[in-house]
Parts: C-alpha cells; sequence; structure tokens
C-alpha cells in the first residue's frame, strides 16, 4: 500500500485501516507513538483485544499463524503485535510473514515492529509483501536542524511556549535523545512562569537548587574576573551540571558578542547593535567592557574552539571538554596567554 513517515501516519489512518503495519527504526519515543497511533485507531474501529508476541530463536510461526487467522473464544477482533528485536524474522518467519500477507484476515490486525532494517531487508520478500498488502512506517532520527523544530512543536503541544534561546539550549541538553526532551518538557511545566520557557528557566532545570549559576559564569567572565569565572565553572562541575548547558552558553554569548562587532563595523551604533542581539539594557555595560577587550578575530578563534568542545563532548575527540572549557572561560575574561595545562596549574596556585 504505502510506505510512511510518522507525520504522514494519522492522515492515513484517517483514510483508510490497513490490515498489516511495520514500523520500524531506531528511536524509540517515535517507534513507541507511532504504534500508539495504530493501536488508538484500531481499537476505534473495533479491534478490542490485543495479543503481544516476541520473535526470538525458538518463536512459533505455526501458532502465530493459527491466532491470526482465528478468532477469539469471544468472537472479539484482535491486534496481534510481533516484534522482532533483530529485525531477521528467519527462513520460518518469511514464510509465515508471505502466507499471511497473501491472505490477511478480516478479523485481525497485525502490527509488526522491528528495529531500523538495511537495504537488504527492505528488498527481502517479506518485507515486500508487508509493503503490498499494508502500510510501512520508517521511524528516522531527528537531528540536526530538524531537533530544534521538533522540540518547539513538542513544546506547543505541552501547552507551552519557548523564546529559541530555550529551545537551542534543551536541545543542545538533550543531544537528540528525543524520550529525555519529552522528559525534560514535563518537568519545565512546572516551572514556567505564564506557561512561557526562557533559557533561564532551562538551565534552572538542569541545575534546580544548585548554588552556581551558569549566567554568573557568563557575566564573571564578561566582566573580566577570570579568577571568578573559573571557580564559578569549577563550583558547576562539582554540581554535576551538564558540560554542553555550560559550552551552551559560552557560545552563546561569543556569537552574540561576534554578530555586535559585525554590526558596529558597518556602522551601526552600539546601543542598536546589542538591542538587535537581545541584549538587555542592564547587562549593556557589561558587554560593552567585554568588547574592549575582545577583537573579532579572537572571537573567531572562540566559536572554533567551541565547535571543538563540542565534539571532545561527544566523544569524537581525544581532549578533556572540562580543561577546554576553563580554556574557553579564561579566553572570554580576556585571558589568551597560557595553555589549558598550564592555566590550570597557574591557577591552583593562586
Amino acid at each position: 500500500m504505502a510506505k510512511l513517515r510518522p507525520d504522514q501516519l494519522a492522515a492515513a489512518l484517517k483514510r483508510q485501516l490497513a490490515p498489516v503495519y511495520l514500523v520500524c527504526g531506531d528511536e524509540p519515543l517515535l517507534a513507541q507513538e507511532t504504534c500508539d497511533q495504530i493501536r488508538q485507531q484500531a481499537r476505534a474501529n473495533g479491534f478490542s483485544e490485543r495479543e503481544l508476541y516476541h520473535a526470538d530463536a525458538g518463536f512459533d510461526w505455526e501458532g502465530l499463524l493459527t491466532a491470526a487467522n482465528s478468532l477469539s473464544l469471544f468472537a472479539e477482533r484482535k491486534i496481534l503485535e510481533l516484534r522482532i528485536d533483530n529485525g531477521k524474522p528467519g527462513d520460518k518467519g518469511s514464510k509465515a510473514l508471505l502466507e499471511y500477507c497473501s491472505n490477511p484476515s478480516e478479523d485481525n490486525l497485525l502490527l509488526v515492529v522491528t528495529p531500523k532494517l538495511d537495504g537488504s531487508a527492505q528488498r527481502s520478500k517479506w518485507f515486500k509483501a508487508i509493503e503490498s498488502c499494508g502500510d510501512v512506517v520508517q521511524i528516522w532520527p531527528i537531528a540536526g536542524p530538524q531537533l530544534p523544530r521538533w522540540i518547539e512543536q513538542r513544546i506547543q503541544q505541552a501547552g507551552l511556549r519557548a523564546d529559541r534561546h530555550a529551545v537551542e539550549l534543551l536541545a543542545a541538553r538533550t543531544e537528540g535523545n528525543l524520550l529525555a526532551a519529552v522528559q525534560e518538557i514535563e518537568k519545565l511545566k512546572l516551572l514556567a512562569t505564564d506557561n512561557f520557557i526562557t533559557a533561564e528557566t532551562v538551565a534552572g532545570s538542569v541545575a534546580d537548587s544548585a548554588r552556581y549559576d551558569v549566567f554568573s559564569l557568563i557575566d564573571r567572565a564578561l566582566h573580566g574576573d577570570a579568577r571568578g569565572a573559573v571557580r564559578t565553572l569549577q563550583g558547576l562541575r562539582g554540581e554535576g551540571t551538564d558540560a554542553t548547558v555550560i559550552l551552551w552558553a559560552l557560545a552563546r554569548e561569543i556569537r552574540t558578542l561576534n554578530q555586535i562587532l559585525l554590526q558596529q563595523q558597518q556602522g551601526q551604533p552600539f546601543d542598536r547593535a546589542a538591542q538587535s542581539q537581545g541584549v538587555w539594557d542592564k547587562r549593556k555595560p557589561l558587554v560593552r567592557g567585554a568588547l574592549q577587550r575582545l577583537r573579532l578575530p579572537q572571537l573567531n578563534t572562540l566559536l572554533r574552539k567551541a565547535n571543538a568542545i563540542d565534539k571532545s563532548i561527544k566523544g569524537l575527540r581525544d581532549a578533556d571538554p572540562w580543561d577546554e572549557l576553563m580554556d574557553l572561560t579564561l579566553n572570554l575574561s580576556g585571558t589568551f596567554s597560557l595553555a589549558p595545562a598550564s592555566q590550570k596549574l597557574a591557577l591552583s596556585l593562586q
């Protein structure tokens, strides 16, 4: 019948309930929600019972066929949910699926759930048979620029609103883990003021009642207080604050400074440039002071460092992200002369 994306499923279910569904993919939350949609529509169509099967090595495929082609004792229509955890039904399973799909029961609905299927599996006879008589819903990871959009949609579904910085921080915080993102949004419902989420709300949710504040770290760095900024960084680390949150806050501030300088080079006065970047009036003196120390080439270097630290946090570089965060913090404070290891030693001796 059709290959569908998760966002196409609702419309397809309203048009017609297929006799067989295959849900395949490695994103647990989306797979679960997709199956929930199918079950809900099936129940609305009179499929009131559900039987769950796990196709392991000794699975009874003949027993599944018997169940799939028969009514329950009470003549109730059934959802037969078949989970193939390795995505490989084997010869017996393939044969059983081919047989069932050649003449699916009108009284039962077969829901097959697998992990992501490679090209070979999608060319198999059993896959083609399901695709021919039913619908295949392929679950793809949500990453890159799609993730903030997805998070914003989930925030709206929760009855909340959020500013751009809050969405960006939540995306950085959850690193593509959609279940974690949904859990954070539920937590934020309790913390939001007037159902509105700011970056400060997200950071507060992450840090809870921590003594040390990510935004205090930024302010001390902008003020040129290297020792105070590093002390705050060490406190945040000691309290278990996620390195991703700290990096996000530092990188956001560096990008803000960078954009203000670029606009000033194009003839914009400081106040207008700062306002365009969302700098509050009470923070303008702090930002102005930092820009008297930092130049555009330095800020560009700091942005490259932030990108490298992001890779370190994700395990894509062999480096200690906390040492590098100290380096970045000191650089933002106006200290550029020492290498990270030397900075760490020098500060410990003061």
